[in-house]
């Protein structure tokens, strides 16, 4: 009994400990130099880069040992005031103004638009449009006349003008495009126009004209002509040929291309391997001619319509022409509008860059004038207005020494006064009169206020939001990582050229070229092309010439290509003699006849430094590193509880 009692008890004082280990997220794992690394930090970081692995005590031992790595490298930073220079923390301040931009919006709001921006993209709008140029900062007379012209062109419409002629017109639209297009500005979806003209346009019925809608570039009519359900997206793979500058290359081109597309209707070869031989897309055509996912507004006119006439997978189309060459196009996927929980982070990161970001920004900042008890001494504020003339536009306030004490916004019961305003407005710079003297200080100064109120919310973000917290040290360390890791190993061994050539002289024998030969192979269709080839060959015709004639009938007839190859390169140099001269013929799976011409045969040696340079560059780094954190771990004292790190799991 006594037995069991006691390991009742030890079990318990165990389980216990561990419990408490878990729940304490301020205990240290890691301490370097007497200072800790609490579980929450490390717990954080390690969770982001295992996200799918499963947590093994292997698993947490490996991760630590990279972490000690970056922990010291950060301290050493530190040692070494990195993180006091200004270039840090400029760059510091700019990745926290873009971090701390979520938590500085109306979620609610947020929410409420990224909604309206799902129920936008279920669908696609063509219209076209008139614009009117304006100014944002446009003074009222300059605006009105601008609404004006506006509404005077929407009566012209109205009443029977052609959409098209009236924006053509001396009168009419001043968007450069409308010569080409009349104003027509083809289908689009959500975030592919600025807000305003997108929610006009969705607003608007088929057939319609709107009322004028004002954007930063000035004002609109819109004629909305069609809605049609969004088209999704496709994946596609495609073969180009692009026209050669050549006698006759559009014709040869469009040639080739035909039969290519007669090829695919016999079924002789499959779309991959014509795409893999025959497509000037290098890029794609080593994959087939396989392309990334595309929805509507991506690719070009012709060859969108074509991707989304496929009407199913495996479907191919006839040549299409665009302005970047021929094309065949062949459907892989498809998929419609998504549905909004595969959407929402999506969205959610498109409204914040969005103008609609405007929005919520002005609703979170009226909700932080309550919260903070925001205040606007209007009577020192008229003081100030009344008292405006033409050199408030360069910054120039007429206001008396005795005002400047004077409070003018009061914000977490704190006073802002009159003075912070006018060296506020003093490094606004020179601005261009668009409003009078009043409503250009009103202005400013409603800016001045928000933004104040805007940094004492900003002030506290570590303090309210833990995920921030943590993200801010990331960052912070991140960049002391990057620019020591960059002066003591990524631009030391650019710039160390003795350096360098010292670790290429050590371990020269890593860098060898095999054994290579600079080669002609000759891809021929078929044995007669090969034959034909041949006598061509020993006629000593060049290759211009000899692609010239052989490729009268057919432009798949003859494939030329050149290089400096090992045997592993091309794979007809494996199956042949590894001697000069022209080679025996070669038989691929697809029946064409390849026939390599074998010029000289380059022994195995030694890659010069310039020849292998981003390798040795690479390696040299990798050795730096590894050098620079065993001196690391000699300088510092370091200790891992491991107590602690097991309780991750």
């Amino acid at each position: 009994m006594k037995t069991g009692k006691l390991i009742i008890t030890v079990l318990t004082v165990f389980l216990f400990h561990s419990f408490s280990f878990a729940q304490n997220k301020n205990a240290a794992v890691l301490t370097v130099d007497g200072e800790p690394t609490t579980l929450e930090e490390f717990e954080n970081i390690f969770r982001k880069n295992n996200r799918d692995s499963v947590i093994t005590k292997q698993s947490l031992d490996d991760y630590m040992e990279l972490f000690i790595n970056f922990k010291l490298k950060v301290k050493e930073a530190r040692e070494m005031g990195l993180d006091t220079v200004t270039k840090f923390k400029n760059e510091l301040d700019g990745y926290r103004a873009q971090l701390a931009r979520p938590y500085l919006t109306d979620t609610d709001m947020l929410n409420g638009l990224v909604k309206e921006a799902y129920e936008h993209e279920k669908y696609e709008v063509r219209a076209m449009h008139i614009l009117i140029k304006l100014d944002p900062n446009a003074l009222p007379a300059d605006t009105l006349v601008a609404y004006s012209r506006c509404m005077a062109l929407r009566e012209r419409i109205l009443a029977g003008e052609d959409f098209s002629t009236v924006a053509r017109s001396r009168e009419g639209s001043e968007d450069p495009s409308v010569k080409d297009n009349g104003g027509d500005l083809g289908y689009f979806t959500a975030f592919q126009m600025v807000y305003p003209f997108e929610e006009a346009a969705y607003n608007t019925p088929v057939g319609q004209v709107s009322m004028p809608v004002r954007t930063r570039y000035g004002y609109h009519l819109i004629k909305v002509s069609d809605k049609r359900p969004a088209r999704g997206e496709i994946h596609v793979a495609h073969i180009m040929v692009k026209p050669k500058a050549e006698a006759n290359g559009e014709q040869n081109a469009q040639n080739k291309i035909t039969e290519i597309h007669q090829k695919l209707l016999s079924g002789e070869e499959t779309f991959e391997n014509l795409a893999s031989k025959f497509s000037d897309d290098q890029s794609s055509a080593k994959k087939g001619g396989d392309l990334p996912w595309f929805g509507t507004g991506k690719m070009v006119l012709e060859f969108e319509d074509a991707a989304f006439a496929l009407q199913k997978d495996g479907d191919f189309s006839t040549p299409v022409k665009t302005d970047y060459g021929w094309h065949i196009i062949k459907r892989i996927g498809y998929k419609p509008h998504g549905t909004y929980e595969e959407r929402e982070k999506d969205l959610k990161s498109k409204v914040s860059k969005d103008g609609r970001s405007e929005q919520t920004r002005s609703s979170f900042v009226n909700k932080l004038k309550t919260q903070y008890k925001y205040t606007v001494n209007e009577k020192e504020l008229a003081k100030i207005m009344a008292k405006a003339d033409s050199n408030a536009f360069t910054g120039k306030l007429n206001i008396k020494k005795s005002q400047l004490k004077k409070t003018l916004y009061t914000i977490d019961g704190k006073n802002i006064s009159v003075k912070e305003f006018n060296d506020y407005m003093r490094t606004r710079g020179n601005a261009r009169p668009t409003m009078s003297p009043q409503e250009f200080i009103k202005m400013q100064s409603n800016r001045f206020g928000e933004e104040k109120l805007l940094a004492v919310e900003d002030s506290k973000l570590e303090e309210k939001h833990t995920p921030f917290r943590l993200l801010m040290k990331e960052y912070r360390e991140g960049i002391l990582l990057f620019e020591l890791t960059d002066q003591k190993v990524w631009s030391k061994a650019v710039k160390d050229s003795a350096g360098l050539a010292e670790f290429y002289k050590n371990n020269a024998s890593k860098y060898m070229w095999p054994e290579r030969a600079e080669t002609v192979i000759y891809t021929c269709a078929n044995q007669d092309i090969a034959k034909e080839l041949r006598k061509m060959l020993a006629q000593g015709m060049d290759k211009a010439a000899i692609a010239g004639e052989l490729n009268k009938n057919s432009q798949l007839n003859l494939q030329i290509e050149e290089g400096i190859y090992a045997r592993e390169d091309r794979k007809i140099l494996g199956q042949v003699d590894w001697k000069t001269g022209i080679s025996k013929d070669v038989t691929d799976a697809d029946g064409q006849v390849l026939i390599a011409d074998i010029k000289v045969i380059r022994p195995v040696m030694n890659k010069k430094l310039e020849e292998a340079k981003g390798l040795i560059t690479s390696d040299y780094q990798t050795w730096l590193e590894q050098e620079w954190i065993k001196q690391l771990r000699n300088k510092h004292k370091y200790s891992v509880n491991k107590d602690v790190l097991y309780t991750i799991h």
